[in-house]
């Protein structure tokens, strides 16, 4: 049994993870400082673009690291 045990924590994780990114992507154009953070460059030229998002990608990393260990925490209770 221990292994549906962890089966269900599994899907639950999963399901919250599936959860903050739906609401990322449905609500990620409203917010318009996001991909325009310091850090995020965008070099062009005619005809071409490079968009490197770094600082936006530092923000979600901490954002989202602090909700798994939040989860993780809350699951060991």
């Amino acid at each position: 049994m221990e292994g549906l045990s962890t089966l269900g924590r599994l899907l639950r994780l999963l399901g919250i993870v599936l959860v903050i990114l739906g609401a990322l992507l449905a609500w990620g154009p409203r917010v318009p400082w996001l991909g325009r953070l310091p850090g995020d460059f965008v070099f062009g030229g005619e005809g071409w673009k490079v968009y490197l998002p770094l600082g936006t990608s530092v923000l979600l990393s901490v954002v989202l690291t602090l909700v798994l260990r939040l989860v993780r925490a809350l699951s060991r209770k």
